[in-house]
């Protein structure tokens, strides 16, 4: 009856709403059931206990799945980040199911919906970033577990489907899980063999289970998608294995009970229709005369009798043990406090640096290492590494073990509470499993080349879309780098990336821009923030004639400043600031009167009132000099109609970067000229 409760919700929300996906959810009702019931440690009356297994529905569009299982559940709500006594959703929220502003969307929004771990939405994000969660789970255990103490236990399940396990970053998380032995995840591959454009055979014939074996995880097999016993014993078996992941393929039957669509591709996208939906409820054998949305009487209160009393059970036993652990074991007790809140470690800008003026300077990854270094010696929870680019990007932790299985002797000492993660040439796998850590309380970050951020762009967006502070050091930022040619030099990406809704990107001019872009990515908690850094060295400016790099915070800042109000403003980011500095200095010695702004990051300057902006660019002064080593798209909100902007409007070339510099009219030369150009103009 549950089970059939489940699916009746599912048909009626959606043919309710004239929109959804109604077959997975019928398909999976049965493995929902057997999971939440009967293996999964959760308690609906506490959704942020920090010992709970976690359940990720990668196949988003399956959402209503997840929504009816919630309201049966009597999951608690959350509000300001704290638990409510009223329900996450009521039945009048699945009649409101895909309606605007309602809390049932059409994919899981994590944040909007208690009970939903992580917005899932582009296929083959949510099992990937389950591994990131597996990862951080496997942590916490060996970084803060001690004899007595199991604290963190839990099990990380993803619902997946034909559709993730094709797309590449399943494969590529998938495989770096089974190197790791996540033996702490399972992946429940929902193969009912249909997708959009009809049966998978017109496009995916592979051997699925070999793969996964070749990938070294457990793979189990369930014939039946309604045999509830036969999904417990292969859930309880990807428990108890603990030295692998376990992918289980559940051979299921899209829009299952429906007589005329059951088993195609017309029941995965769209309602069944009153005539099928009819009919999969007789198939049923629901009553013929009942209500759409009829909760049968005890259905609600079996869920309370066992998930719900499991997992009372469960948290209680663990609350115990916590509070004995945090008195045995204070300093750890502390942190784990911080880390289940999302705040900073006291004294965690101790260790930052102040670098001295320096005409040779440092490329800015190399200052990042060292300020990322500095940051790391304060923040036990700081982790991450490199898509195989740590030594270019300058993002190891010094002294920091790498994460690996214990049994991987690949390197000596290494574990899984190492700090430097090694995550091989899989870019968007990366970002994905990155999001995984950030939402189990970690601290991460993630590097490698800010060309190659293109193949990590849906995870990012995620990561946004979540409010999720991850960290991306992003390196190689522009054509500085030279001889690599225009397949590595980036164009376009700082464009898309200010674009980008709930992303902060910076890009620091010197190695004391560099220290206050890790002081803002560290202290800000409502989304991600990218760093964008050079290969090339970069001079230090002195700030004892220019301004504080504490500017940074504010995104753009008078750098340089005149008597008076300025004829002209010069305009740049990262490395063309110094450029743009030298030609200030030229213009200052023949007396014209121009001001220097430093424009680190777009997206905290728009942040700012009217009037700070006004007073770092002043309307009534019309000529402007914007100038960056990448497209010039959104330049012109601050150049305006009469001013310039100096950029790229091609993909570069192969070469020395100085040879390239000249060429495409970055230097104080050619800025110079186009500046002089402009001051000849009349009002």
């Amino acid at each position: 009856m549950s089970i059939d409760t489940i699916r009746t919700l599912v048909m009626d929300s959606v043919e309710r709403a004239k929109s959804g996906h109604p077959g997975t959810a019928m398909a999976l009702a049965p493995a929902m059931y057997a999971y939440w019931q009967f293996t999964m440690y959760y308690n609906p009356a506490d959704p942020f206990w920090p010992g709970r297994d976690r359940f990720i529905l990668s196949g988003g569009h399956a959402s209503i799945l997840l929504y009816a299982t919630v309201f049966l559940a009597g999951v608690k709500d959350i509000e300001n980040g704290q638990v409510v006594d009223r329900p996450a959703l009521t039945l009048e929220d699945l009649k409101n199911f895909r309606r605007f502003e309602s809390r049932t969307p059409g994919h899981p929004e994590y944040g909007l919906t208690a009970g939903v771990e992580i917005t899932t939405g582009p296929l083959g994000q949510g099992c990937s970033s389950a591994v990131g969660m597996a990862m951080a789970e496997r942590w916490l255990a060996t970084h803060y577990g001690r004899p007595g103490f199991d604290l963190f236990g839990y099990h990380i399940t993803s619902f997946c489907g034909d559709g993730d396990i094709m797309e590449g970053v399943a494969a590529e998380a998938a495989s770096l899980a089974g190197h790791l032995k996540l033996g702490n995840l399972t992946w429940v591959y929902d193969s009912n063999r249909i997708s959009i454009e009809g049966s998978t055979d017109v496009t995916f014939t592979e051997n699925v289970a070999m793969r996964f074996e070749s990938y070294g995880w457990q793979v189990l097999e369930v014939a039946d998608g309604n045999d509830v016993p036969a999904i417990c014993e292969a859930l309880k078996q990807g428990r108890e294995e603990t030295s692998r992941p376990t992918l289980i393929i559940l051979r299921t039957i899209i829009g299952y009970g429906a007589p005329g669509k059951a088993g195609t591709a017309s029941a995965h996208g769209e309602p069944l229709g009153m005539e099928e939906l009819a009919g999969a409820k007789k198939a049923y054998g629901w009553p013929e005369d009942a209500p759409h949305f009829t909760v049968p009487d005890g259905v609600q209160e079996h869920f309370e009798a066992l998930a719900g009393q499991r997992g009372a059970r469960a948290q209680a036993e663990w609350e115990a043990r916590f509070a004995e652990y945090c008195a045995r074991y204070p300093k750890e007790g502390d942190e784990l406090r911080h880390i289940f809140a999302g705040t900073l470690p006291e004294g965690w800008e101790t260790e930052l640096p102040v670098y001295p003026a320096d005409e040779k300077g440092l490329a800015s990854r190399q200052s990042s290492g060292e300020v990322l270094n500095a940051v790391a010696s304060q923040f036990p929870w700081l982790v991450g590494g490199a898509a195989d680019l740590a030594p270019s990007t300058k993002t190891l932790i010094k002294g920091a073990r790498s994460v690996q299985a214990p049994s991987n002797m690949v390197q000596e000492g290494a574990g899984y509470d190492g700090r430097n993660m090694h995550f091989g040439v899989r870019e968007h796998a990366m970002a994905a499993i990155c999001n995984g850590l950030a939402l189990s309380g970690l601290r991460p970050f993630c590097a490698g080349f800010l060309i190659f951020s293109d193949y990590m762009k849906p995870a990012i967006r995620l990561a946004a879309l979540m409010h999720l502070p991850v960290i991306y050091v992003f390196t190689h930022d522009s054509i500085g780098v030279g001889e690599d040619g225009p397949t590595h030099q980036p164009i376009e990406q700082l464009a898309q990336f200010r674009s980008m809704p709930g992303l902060t990107m910076l890009r620091p001019a010197d190695a004391n821009e560099v220290v206050e872009s890790w002081r803002v990515a560290m202290q800000h908690r409502a989304g991600p923030v990218a760093l964008a850094l050079t290969r090339q060295n970069l001079p230090t400016l002195d700030r004892t004639r220019y301004a504080s790099a504490e500017g940074v915070a504010r995104g753009g800042y008078v750098l340089a400043d005149c008597e008076g109000e300025p004829e002209i403003l010069l305009m740049a980011s990262g490395s063309e600031v110094s450029l743009v500095v030298g030609v200030y200095e030229r213009l200052k010695a023949e007396g014209v009167r121009a001001r220097v702004v430093s424009m680190p990051s777009f997206d905290l300057f728009e942040s700012q009132d009217s009037a700070y902006r006004d007073t770092v660019l002043p309307p009534s002064v019309r000529r402007r000099v914007g100038v960056e080593m990448a497209s010039g798209f959104g330049w012109d909100r601050y150049v305006g109609l009469d001013g310039v902007v100096i950029a790229m409007n091609s993909f570069g070339e192969s070469g020395a970067a100085a040879e390239l510099m000249a060429k495409f009219g970055f230097t104080v030369d050619s800025v110079y000229e186009q500046a002089r150009q402009l001051l000849q103009k009349a009002d």
